[in-house]
């Protein structure tokens, strides 16, 4: 690692801890030309894939996107907070496995759905009625008997 104050290119390692959720390495360094001392941070790089959108454009992955698109759904109901940050931990890490380098926003946009039907039923119907461009009462009626429970005779 090379040296912030003299640009030596050799440190030593004096301390290595592991941060509380596991995620970061933070390491004491010691420059062996000036003997000043430096933190490092060591983190995991994982990229998410693209989003590909209908006219073929990409984009990065936002997670502020996905979370202001699930809040919205979500406006009204009892769903807690971190049940939508688990819902969205779900939908980036299901992103990660898939070592895929892009991804359509159709394919995310089912993930959200999948993520929102296990979440709040009437928020699914919402998020599906935009999504999925509802254009009359008989597209509704179909989504809510999806997610209604059947009943035994």
């Amino acid at each position: 690692m090379k040296c912030p104050f003299c640009g030596a290119a050799d440190s030593a390692v004096v301390d290595t801890r592991i941060s509380e959720e596991g995620d970061v390495v933070r390491r004491r360094r010691r420059c062996t030309v000036c003997d000043k001392r430096f933190t490092t941070y060591e983190r995991a790089e994982v990229q998410l894939p693209l989003v590909v959108k209908k006219n073929g454009a990409r984009a990065l992955f936002l997670r502020e996107k996905l979370r202001a698109s699930l809040d919205l759904a979500l406006r009204k109901r009892p769903v807690t907070t971190e049940a939508v940050d688990s819902a969205i931990d779900a939908i980036e890490e299901r992103l990660r496995s898939s070592g895929e380098r892009e991804i359509s926003s159709q394919q995310l946009g089912e993930l959200v759905m999948s993520e929102l039907k296990r979440l709040d039923k009437v928020a699914y119907i919402r998020f599906a009625s935009v999504y999925r461009n509802f254009e009359d009462v008989n597209a509704f009626s179909r989504v809510i008997r999806e997610v209604s429970p059947t009943r035994k005779s």
